[in-house]
């Protein structure tokens, strides 16, 4: 059909309902593929929900517990944060931020840090739901974790007053989910301490 045809037929009582047909699907089709997203329904649907997550933090559990306990004369060395090696967290209101230093793939000494073998290059941040987190830690490569089974967790900067509470709820509900893990704390939240 021309495209001319289809403007006049557009403007027919025939055409305006096809139009109205159309036009209401093609607004419909994004609600029915979402679907609604009010949580779980039942106490059923909550308990099943709930059983996910322990299934979840046990397989979490069992991967990182092949990573080796934390050395803590190496960790307690370090004075910065940007010379830390393993995995650390930035708390925050809503998420957590998780950074990540990978393992230099190239074993030689010559030129490492320098210009074309930038330590930056290597470093991922992540930002990460609290819900994640187990599955997040559980794909960091066992090599990114130098000093054992210990992750640096710090609050996060320049925090409104009115979102400090939140922030600080945030912090007790890693801490929770690390201790359920298996995984070593080491607060970061010292004065003169951080990047």
């Amino acid at each position: 059909m021309k495209l001319d045809m289809l403007i006049v037929d557009m403007f027919t009582p025939s055409g305006r309902s096809r139009l109205t047909v159309v036009l209401s699907c093609a607004l419909a089709l994004p609600l029915t593929l979402t679907g609604c997203n009010h949580g779980p329904s039942t106490a059923a649907d909550a308990a099943n929900l709930a059983e996910q997550q322990r299934l979840a933090l046990d397989s979490a559990r069992q991967q990182l517990d092949m990573i080796p306990p934390p050395s803590k004369s190496r960790y307690m060395a370090v004075r910065s944060l940007g010379s830390w090696e393993n995995p650390y967290l930035t708390v925050q209101g809503d998420m957590v931020s998780l950074h990540v230093l990978l393992a230099d793939s190239n074993p030689s000494e010559i030129g490492q840090g320098g210009l074309l073998r930038p330590v930056g290059a290597r470093r991922r941040n992540l930002d990460v739901r609290l819900n994640d987190l187990p599955t997040a830690l559980n794909a960091i490569p066992s090599s990114s974790w130098p000093y054992g089974r210990v992750l640096a967790v710090e609050e996060a900067h320049d925090v409104p007053p009115a979102a400090r509470a939140g922030v600080r709820r945030n912090v007790e509900a890693v801490y929770k989910t690390l201790g359920d893990l298996g995984i070593v704390v080491y607060e970061w939240n010292e004065p003169g301490r951080g990047l």
